[in-house]
């Protein structure tokens, strides 16, 4: 059972930016007796020009206003027409619209009616925010993407509702850390567990043993919800729709983000919250993955109620956006596309292990966690080891990092998959880190991965001198700034040893040796036309894709 009940682990943003909780606006007439000489001033906070909506209502302009301030002779133009803000009291966090009843559905802090004319132009604008004469507050904006809000002090555009959350640390505790394929039953063991709420966020849920287990648990009576992306690259496998449909059958909760007001191009986190368990992977939900099928990936279980109430925060800010569709809603009219699943077995040759993190922080993307982790590869003294599936460019920002890590004396093993997809880039970036290496006398290594005991690298692990990070972030923009991520940095030298070890394995592959690149080349066009005829590798490539595709 929960040791304590959900707080707020997570200040969830106000349309992309901070806004004190319970806001109110007071109304009065007259004089403001808080504010008599009618000198406060405001901050223009944010400005939502173009609804996904046909001519543009629920347009809004966010200002907060400091202390309880009188309106009166208050005006809100562009240069070209004017609204004149309320002859009453506003104080907090306030939207201000000429369309009120509209805005309501968009803005999450009060609506206050403007009086008069002022359309937000798309293509931008510049605003001012005036009492009589003089102007309290201006920004100016340029070429608004739809359904997307302009953060005034970022000078940026985010999603509407995207959230800004600050990373959450916390006092660590026993965990057990795991790889896959080694520890194909870890996942579903641990969902098992659940007595009071099991809340599952994935990519793609296609695991039979995984679904069976969200069922075994909502008929004990624990609170079941399921989150996962609406819009998988190639397409929602009919595999996946037909465990959908049992889980709603059953009455468990499944939700997709999609739609014109989804905040990320795809949810990609793999966590789950049971009971004040947090587990969190690098792998989908599916026998490729957590099935041990197939992938290198690595996770963890976090006895950490304060990280586990962090996720279900998250959880339910996640579900509770507009974008987040029933299942039943959202099957109507669809089409599935076949898969097979993977049928691969492999051996145990990293067992799970105890181990005590002595303290963890939860990131989440792509709000803090890019930031988290390139800021503890510019503080690393000994070692950074990256095992991922691919990295998004030379000029990648966590790439950089790394380099002025090595740079540094840093001892740096960057580590990237050979799968058909992405062999040919990944041997192209290893073979330029390695000249850089040399030419800089770095004490850093790149290769691509000589599987042994997995078919392919899917995970997106670091480790950082005494620090772990495990979860779904791979190493490009789209990851870093545009997808729903988690991962969670594990500080201890336990568990740091642990991935490390599998790193050191993992590096050496069958043995360690050096394949001529003429070899290489020819191996991997008979790889990649072996893996086509074999029904598209199931597209366990599909999920390499997400999160690091150009």
């Amino acid at each position: 059972m929960r040791s304590r009940p959900l707080v707020a682990v997570l200040a969830v943003a106000l349309v992309t930016v901070a806004a004190a909780p319970g806001v109110a606006v007071a109304a009065s007439t007259g004089t403001d007796a808080t504010d008599a000489s009618n000198t406060a001033n405001a901050t223009l906070v944010a400005v939502y020009p173009d609804p996904v909506e046909r001519g543009d209502p629920g347009e809004f302009v966010v200002v907060r206003f400091p202390r309880a301030t009188n309106t009166t002779g208050w005006t809100l133009t562009d240069g070209t027409s004017t609204a004149r803000l309320p002859n009453r009291t506003l104080s907090g966090t306030v939207a201000l619209s000429t369309t009120p009843e509209a805005a309501a559905a968009h803005a999450d802090a009060p609506v206050v009616g403007l009086d008069g004319r002022l359309r937000l132009a798309n293509g931008g604008d510049d605003l001012r925010l005036r009492r009589g004469t003089d102007t309290v507050a201006a920004t100016r904006y340029r070429d608004a993407p739809e359904a997307e809000v302009w953060n005034v002090s970022r000078g940026a555009w985010r999603p509407l509702g995207a959230t800004d959350l600050a990373p959450v640390r916390t006092d660590g505790g026993p965990a057990t850390a795991f790889v896959l394929p080694d520890a194909p039953d870890r996942t579903v063991e641990t969902l098992r567990r659940a007595d009071d709420r099991l809340l599952l966020a994935g990519y793609t849920l296609t695991s039979e043993r995984v679904v069976e287990a969200l069922l075994a648990a909502h008929d004990r009576g624990v609170e079941v919800r399921v989150l996962l992306d609406g819009s998988p690259v190639g397409g929602m496998t009919d595999r996946q729709a037909r465990l959908l449909d049992r889980l709603s059958a059953a009455g468990v909760d499944v939700r997709l983000p999609t739609g014109p007001y989804a905040r990320y191009d795809y949810h990609h986190p793999k966590y789950a919250v049971v009971d004040d368990r947090a587990l969190v992977l690098t792998e989908n939900f599916k026998p490729a993955g957590t099935g041990g099928m197939s992938s290198r990936g690595w996770g963890v279980v976090l006895e950490d109620a304060e990280a586990a109430d962090a996720l279900a925060g998250l959880h339910a800010t996640d579900r509770g956006w507009r974008a987040a569709t029933p299942w039943g809603r959202y099957r109507e009219g669809r089409t599935f596309a076949a898969a097979d699943p993977a049928v691969g077995e492999f051996p145990t040759r990293h067992d799970p292990r105890r181990v005590s993190v002595e303290a963890a922080t939860v990131l989440v993307g792509p709000d803090n966690a890019a930031d988290a982790v390139a800021a503890r590869i510019d503080a690393a003294d000994e070692r950074v080891l990256v095992q991922q599936v691919t990295v998004g460019s030379r000029d990648d920002r966590l790439l950089r990092a790394v380099l002025r890590a090595a740079d540094r004396g840093v001892t740096v093993r960057v580590h990237l998959s050979s799968g058909w997809y992405v062999r040919e880039d990944n041997e192209a970036l290893a073979a330029w880190l390695n000249r850089r290496a040399d030419a800089e006398g770095w004490d850093l290594e790149a290769r691509v991965d000589d599987p042994d005991g997995y078919e392919k690298v899917h995970s997106k692990g670091v480790v950082v001198d005494d620090t772990a990070v495990v979860g779904s972030l791979n190493w490009g923009r789209t990851s870093r700034t545009e997808n729903r991520e988690v991962a969670v940095a594990l500080e201890g030298p336990a568990v740091a040893s642990y991935y490390a070890s599998v790193f050191r394995a993992d590096w050496s592959g069958p043995d360690d040796r050096s394949v001529p690149t003429a070899v290489v080349g020819a191996a991997a066009v008979c790889i990649a036309v072996t893996a086509l005829l074999v029904r598209r590798i199931e597209f366990g490539g599909r999920e390499g894709v997400v999160g690091w595709r150009p």
